[in-house]
């Protein structure tokens, strides 16, 4: 190689960002055009809001939130999206807004809207953070199950050599950090949702991205989650002082304990019902039938998930019972 070559090769890497702005190859994925709105809820923070549905071929999977905040030294993210076709449409929307790098993302949860959006951070150089406890889940059938279920409804988005991604630094212990001056603080609150669930608080916004551990507007979907954990986790999230909460699924709230009671009244109800017919030995479609569900069916995905849902807390309750917990 000349002199000049490596000249030339020295100050071209010399140049600000000059490796963040080589063309990436083509992404294995099929882009997305979905409609993706960004609202602001503080002077740095911004959040995306996925449809209040259950994932489709129509909705190309887009059904929860994420979250971003801009600072003078690089953006941090917080959930990916339920695939990188999704990812990348984010990551379209916050260069709408700043041209400083994406250079962190925290995954709340390995719960699939949330976190297949990894690979296109991954292929700009983000940094991926999430909960140790998730590799509970991503070793299970469950997430095995998720995932060929998710690739019939949403493949050509996921891209046909598509894999569970991994974080690049698992946490196991609360974890704050201050990028261009901005402090955020992460929490574990301890089983909820998940087992992994993870909050961010942004602290000079005053902004606490909540992940699954609210939901707005919608059921939340309950699955395997220990619905007496969550409750508990409920009350210690919204001991935290914040002024706006972005939730996983529905819009921002500006009353916190009002948008949580929702989600509250919900497990509650499920556990007192479910309860019920455990202690009087009722079967579950017995007990279901009984149920008057006016109080919730008119929310959205009451349809989609209300049976599930009673299901596993009605199995639950019996194991709750029979080992003795209040």
């Amino acid at each position: 190689m000349t002199r000049q070559i490596l000249f030339a090769l020295f100050a071209w890497l010399l140049i600000p960002n000059a490796w963040a702005a080589a063309p990436l190859a083509p992404a294995p994925w099929a882009p997305s055009d979905i409609n993706m709105s960004v609202h602001k809820v503080g002077p740095q923070s911004y959040y995306v809001e996925g449809l209040l549905e259950e994932a489709s071929r129509a909705n190309e999977g887009f059904i929860a939130n994420a979250g971003f905040v801009i600072t003078r030294e690089g953006v941090v993210v917080f959930d990916t999206l339920g695939s990188p076709a999704l990812g990348d449409r984010l990551i379209v929307e916050i260069r709408k807004l700043t041209e400083q790098p994406i250079r962190r993302v925290i995954v709340s949860h390995y719960h699939a809207d949330h976190f297949y959006g990894i690979p296109a951070f991954r292929r700009i150089g983000a940094d991926i953070w999430a909960d140790t406890r998730a590799h509970g889940y991503l070793n299970s059938s469950a997430a095995a199950e998720r995932l060929d279920q998710r690739k019939l409804i949403i493949g050509p988005w996921l891209g046909p050599d598509f894999r569970l991604p991994m974080p690049d630094r698992w946490l196991d212990k609360p974890e704050s950090f201050t990028m261009g001056g901005v402090t955020f603080s992460l929490r574990y609150l301890g089983s909820a949702h998940s087992p992994e669930d993870l909050t961010m608080l942004v602290e000079p916004d005053g902004v606490l991205y909540s992940g699954d551990i609210v939901y707005a507007g919608r059921v939340p979907f309950i699955g395997d989650a220990d619905t007496r954990l969550w409750l508990t986790a409920i009350d210690r999230l919204l001991a935290i002082p914040a002024r706006v909460m972005v939730p996983g699924h529905g819009p921002a709230s500006m009353d916190l304990q009002r948008d949580a009671r929702l989600t509250r009244d919900y497990l509650k109800f499920l556990r007192q019902q479910m309860g019920a017919a455990a202690q009087n030995f009722e079967t579950f479609d017995e007990a279901y039938d009984k149920v008057d569900w006016s109080r919730f069916s008119a929310e959205p995905t009451f349809d989609a998930a209300n049976r599930r849902n009673a299901y596993n807390v009605y199995l639950q309750m019996e194991q709750e019972m029979l080992g003795g917990k209040e």
